[in-house]
């Protein structure tokens, strides 16, 4: 009794057997003899009926002398169906019988004539008649059966009986056809509670019911992405931590057995791997809180090209070193945005230091900043490797690397790029890459929203 088809079969069927019921009731009563008598006696008090007829022979021959005639042709004035089955008499205003029951006489055997009731005919406000109304019984058709009003009665009795039982088959039928998409849901929802997040549901049913699955199939892929991140996430760093703790824990056996000596060389080549560890675990801390929100932002309004030139100039010698040309245009006008100095300074080292990595001596890495559309923009381009385009919706993914032989030590840890669309998202703003393919070089963009206009200077 709890499941949902069942509660809906009960109240489909209940709506539908009340309407049945309703329908019977409405035949019985509209057939009966006391509704289809109101009927002719209302029909016969009407505007233009047969009173108003009378009371107007009346006030133009000043008696009733020759009024059979209006009683004779009364049975125009009606249902011929119905108006055999009235008897009509006249009386005048003192009760005598002026015109005696007209119609069919009464048939041996049948039942007796039943006044319905006595209607006042007034002639300038004064009653100057009465029209007497009497039911005559309606003959019994021969060898028993039903006259008309009963053969309609049974009519509508039995559609009434097949519309119930067609609707009482039809509304389990719905109730079900309806209910099928919420059981698949259910069953769904136990498989990924489960931990099954590749289940997915069929998509089918009315709109509300495919909203519903569409919601729910969108929920287990995101669900089923989440989970596949998480694990390789957890694969990448138990990698990036298993190198520099191999090389201390190899290195510092050395040293206990004897094998290497506690020098200053040494003991410089366990600091670098220390320095690995905290850069990686730094990266991974302020990654997090980015991600989650709740990394501390100081924002004031200041000039973005500024801000990338500063950030820049610390990588002239290491542009010099690869015999790369590094370059920065800005604006004469400052481009200014509300946002954290510290952080978009972070922004634009891990860019620069991306493009040096991957461009070859004898390439070039420019910087420039500008105002498009109420929008500062911030672009690092190179001319180094390139990205292949199958690479560029990944390469802002935590330690992903377009080249899976490229070493921690050559080719960063993979959280640079991570951490940057971190940071600009944490400020507002929106960051992507572009790239023609491999060999031509590739274009980082940040844009962030604008403070309100520019700064004067």
């Amino acid at each position: 009794m709890n499941r949902l088809w069942v509660r809906l079969s009960i109240a489909f069927s209940a709506t539908i057997l009340i309407g049945a019921v309703i329908l019977a009731a409405a035949s019985v009563v509209l057939t009966s003899p006391g509704v289809r008598e109101s009927f002719l006696a209302h029909q016969l008090r009407a505007e233009g009926g047969l009173v108003d007829v009378l009371a107007d022979y009346y006030r133009e021959h000043g008696s009733w002398q020759g009024v059979e005639v209006v009683l004779m042709g009364a049975e125009t004035m009606l249902p011929g169906q119905f108006a055999r089955n009235l008897g009509l008499s006249l009386v005048d205003a003192q009760g005598r019988i002026v015109v005696p029951l007209f119609r069919r006489p009464r048939l041996p055997g049948a039942a007796p004539r039943r006044q319905i009731q006595e209607i006042p005919i007034q002639v300038d406000g004064e009653t100057v008649g009465f029209l007497r109304v009497a039911a005559i019984p309606p003959p019994k058709p021969p060898n028993g059966a039903p006259n008309f009003l009963e053969r309609v009665r049974n009519i509508l009795l039995l559609l009434a009986g097949i519309g119930g039982l067609l609707g009482l088959v039809l509304g389990v039928l719905m109730s079900r056809q309806l209910t099928a998409p919420l059981e698949k849901l259910a069953q769904g929802a136990h498989a990924v509670g489960s931990g099954q997040l590749s289940t997915r549901v069929p998509e089918e049913g009315t709109e509300e019911i495919l909203a519903v699955a569409r919601a729910f199939n969108e929920m287990a892929q995101g669900l089923e992405q989440a989970e596949e991140l998480r694990r390789n996430l957890l694969a990448d760093v138990a990698h990036e931590l298993r190198t520099p703790l191999t090389v201390l824990q190899g290195n510092l056996q050395a040293i206990l057995d004897d094998v290497y000596q506690l020098d200053k060389e040494e003991v410089a080549r366990l600091y670098d791997q220390t320095r690995h560890l905290h850069r990686l675990v730094n990266d991974l801390h302020e990654l997090a809180q980015a991600e989650a929100r709740k990394l501390p932002l100081d924002r004031r309004e200041l000039d973005l090209g500024q801000v990338a030139e500063a950030a820049a100039a610390s990588f002239e010698p290491m542009a010099e070193e690869r015999q790369v040309r590094l370059t920065v245009q800005r604006p004469a006008q400052p481009v200014t945005v509300l946002g954290d100095a510290a952080r978009l300074t972070q922004v634009v080292q891990n860019l620069v230091a991306n493009a040096l990595r991957h461009t070859p001596a004898g390439g070039a890495v420019t910087v420039q900043v500008r105002e498009e559309a109420g929008e500062a923009v911030l672009e690092v381009e190179d001319t180094g490797e390139g990205i292949p385009p199958e690479h560029l919706g990944q390469i802002f993914d935590r330690f992903y690397r377009t080249d899976k032989a490229r070493s921690r030590e050559s080719g960063g840890a993979g959280l640079g790029l991570a951490i940057v669309r971190a940071l600009v998202e944490a400020q507002g703003g929106r960051v992507q890459a572009e790239s023609p393919g491999p060999g031509q070089g590739a274009t980082f963009r940040v844009m962030l929203p604008g403070s309100g206009g520019r700064s004067t200077s």
